[in-house]
């Protein structure tokens, strides 16, 4: 995935690090051995690609950011602090990189207030196909939400992170994230309602 880390170095010995902790990986590299962050991408490549694919709706973009978050993260090892798992520091490096981006691109983001998302179970095509549109649009209304909303609740219902590691992954108070994802959550809800509203409205017109 990033070429710039298959490179050899001569001063280095062959090591195989597939049996390795992350941690005896990292210090491995810390002291030299460079070849051996190749590891941490073929065991992380995948969390941070979607990641990075959930704030950006970009196969293309999330592409060109995961190569430069692994090369961010290769250039910061020696600030990672073992108290913390790996896959939470690189969750926070990732979701940090992707605002910054999203931020130079001058992306628009308006505050927002927080969504329990239920569809209703159901066996017919048109509630198969309203279910199939609910969920593009809720996609579309997360992808609109500001990235102090859009972090933590991709965190927490896509990625499966607990509140306290999205906590440390973002250095914000517990609370924060408690709250930023009930706000979150009933910004989403109360956009579905309006947008159901809305088609009900469309239908009782035509008739």
């Amino acid at each position: 995935m990033i070429s710039s880390f298959n490179k050899k170095n001569s001063f280095n010995k062959p090591v195989d690090a597939s049996s390795l902790s992350d941690q005896e990986i990292i210090t491995l590299c810390l002291n030299g051995n460079k070849d051996c962050f190749e590891s941490i991408v073929s065991r992380y490549k995948n969390l941070v690609y979607s990641v990075v694919l959930r704030m950006i709706n970009d196969h293309e973009e999330a592409n060109d950011l995961s190569q430069e978050i692994f090369i961010k993260l290769y250039k910061n090892l020696d600030k990672y602090s073992p108290e913390y798992k790996l896959s939470t520091w690189i969750i926070r490096i990732s979701t940090n990189h992707v605002i910054d981006y999203r931020r130079k691109k001058k992306h628009e983001t308006v505050p927002i207030d927080d969504v329990e998302y239920e569809i209703t179970s159901s066996s017919t095509p048109e509630d198969e196909y309203i279910r199939a549109e609910e969920k593009n649009t809720l996609r579309s209304l997360i992808d609109s939400l500001p990235d102090m909303y859009k972090a933590p609740i991709v965190m927490y219902h896509t990625d499966g992170l607990s509140y306290q590691e999205i906590a440390d992954a973002t250095s914000e108070p517990l609370s924060k994230v408690k709250n930023r994802i009930f706000r979150g959550r009933k910004i989403l809800k109360e956009g579905l309602l309006r947008l159901r509203e809305g088609g009900r409205n469309g239908l009782q017109s035509d008739q």
